[in-house]
């Protein structure tokens, strides 16, 4: 399953990616974002991984994030793995003007399982929908922020 969304950000290329690559701010744009662990390589770069729990629902679901691209302030790639669902995310930061930034992820998610996929089948809008969300999220954290920091 695949799906792109978009968002139009109002503050500078250089400003977004700043406060997309802090760990620290996770917490400030993803909502159930219980913690975010590094578990090995160097932080934030290709082959490194992660532990990311969340709390959806009341029950906390653990993902491993794997860094696979790190080119930014073009793109950001990384694999997202959690019981029978496996998804690449790439990330991708557009200059449409000096303080304006198009943010645009790619998303694919692969299910392990005949259950996973007829779920993915049937849940597909929600899919897009959180991740729409967590776009939403990030701007409006972001403008908030402005453009030298909050």
């Amino acid at each position: 399953m695949k799906y792109t969304r978009t968002t139009v950000i109002d503050l500078p290329r250089a400003r977004v990616v700043e406060l997309f690559d802090d760990p620290d701010n996770l917490s400030k744009w993803q909502e159930g974002l219980q913690s975010f662990e590094h578990l090995s390589g160097e932080p934030g770069q290709p082959g490194s991984t992660a532990r990311l729990v969340y709390e959806h629902r009341g029950r906390n679901v653990e993902m491993i994030e794997t860094i696979v691209t790190r080119n930014l302030p073009d793109e950001f790639s990384g694999t997202y793995e959690t019981e029978g669902v496996w998804n690449e995310v790439r990330n991708s930061f557009v200059e449409e003007g000096p303080n304006r930034t198009r943010w645009v992820t790619e998303t694919d998610f692969r299910f392990s399982s005949i259950r996973m996929r007829l779920m993915g089948i049937f849940m597909r809008p929600l899919f897009g929908r959180q991740t729409q969300k967590f776009l939403n999220d990030f701007k409006a954290f972001a403008e908030r922020e402005g453009p030298g920091g909050g």
